[in-house]
């Protein structure tokens, strides 16, 4: 979703990234690939000076975020998070921006960002100890759909979710309402993408607000899981007669519908699975009277079936008071030392008034 925040008279402009098979490698046969008849046709969106059309390598720069919040620099906690370390991303390149996800390797470094032009980014971050201190290695190249040509050829845009299941790369569309699987390991970001099948209320979300977070349940790992295997698809905003936040499972042994019960207008961005079960959603909203808010809530996994209605605490709030703009992304990894990091990253719209921030905090709580 495009988020367009006003400007700020603060200096940070408020308001409002080696080997893939290496990094990447299984399958998911329990899931469909759709039948060509089931594509959408083609929008009257046409590609513009942001959008990648060839694969290239680009220099991003960094500047430091040296603390969280701005009225106290000395706190680090958060909820059940401890600030890091942040960078605010820039680039000369015209098509850097508009990141919707990431997702990063077992490590922390390589990581798979896009951009809701249909473009991929690839890199790893570079740590001195425990702080993030830049990108290397970025490249930048076209989605591609199954007839080799970018994605944006057949007017399909908005990528806006992600998720990763060994080798495949999941990318759900907004608008369009569809999902693209990519074989990382055929051709890494020059894999094709093919439509998977997806449930027939997916089509029916609405305009903008239709699949905003992935996330694949893992064969194995999650003790005492009827999901493994299965891909959750949650909206931003598609509502139940509740005014509940929708959400698919799709493939895995019970595939259905869900929902996510929606408090104080938040709106769903992303979502990551822990080791332990718990989902972990990241959402935000905005209005002109209270600016932005951003959250994450905790959910487990075992609540989560065909006709729930599922719920959590919150580990995690900040506004404007805090170093956040229209945070899109989150992802997870456990260090060498056992600390579990959550990586979060925004997208700035590609407009002058908002930046490209890529977060780190360790979970505590």
């Amino acid at each position: 979703m495009v988020l367009h925040l006003p400007h700020s008279d603060f200096s940070r402009r408020h308001l409002l990234t080696s080997t893939a098979a290496g990094l990447f490698t299984a399958a998911m046969p329990g899931i469909a690939r759709a039948q060509p008849a089931t594509q959408p046709p083609p929008k009257s969106s046409a590609p513009d000076e942001f959008t990648v059309t060839n694969a290239e390598s680009i220099e991003v720069n960094a500047r430091p975020i040296p603390f969280f919040d701005n009225r106290d620099h000395s706190r680090i906690r958060f909820g059940s998070l401890e600030f890091r370390s942040g960078l605010v991303l820039t680039s000369g390149f015209r098509g850097f921006g508009g990141l919707s996800g990431l997702r990063l390797d077992a490590t922390g470094e390589r990581f798979i960002s896009f951009s809701d032009k249909g473009s991929w980014f690839t890199g790893h971050i570079v740590y001195s100890g425990r702080v993030m201190t830049g990108l290397d290695d970025v490249e930048a190249a076209p989605m591609l759909g199954a007839d080799g040509k970018p994605i944006t050829a057949h007017g399909w845009f908005d990528s806006e979710s992600i998720a990763l299941d060994g080798s495949l790369v999941y990318i759900g569309l907004e608008r369009v309402n569809q999902i693209l699987r990519f074989d990382f390991a055929q051709g890494f970001t020059h894999a094709r993408g093919e439509a998977i099948a997806v449930p027939p209320a997916v089509k029916k979300l609405p305009h903008n607000k239709g699949l905003e977070a992935l996330v694949v349940v893992p064969k194995e790992g999650i003790k005492g899981t009827p999901l493994a295997g299965t891909l959750v698809a949650l909206s931003e905003r598609g509502l139940d007669r509740d005014g509940n936040l929708i959400a698919f499972l799709i493939g895995g042994k019970t595939p259905g519908q869900f929902a996510v019960r929606r408090t104080y207008n938040f709106d769903i961005s992303d979502a990551v699975l822990l080791p332990s079960g718990e989902l972990l959603i990241l959402e935000r909203k905005f209005s002109w009277l209270t600016g932005i808010g951003i959250r994450i809530r905790s959910i487990p996994l075992q609540s989560v079936a065909p006709g729930a209605l599922v719920d959590g605490p919150a580990i995690f709030d900040a506004d404007l008071s805090d170093e956040v703009d229209n945070m899109e992304g989150i992802d997870a990894h456990v260090t060498a030392d056992g600390d579990t990091v959550l990586t979060m990253v925004s997208d700035d719209n590609f407009s002058m008034l908002q930046r490209t921030l890529l977060l780190q905090f360790t979970l505590v709580g």
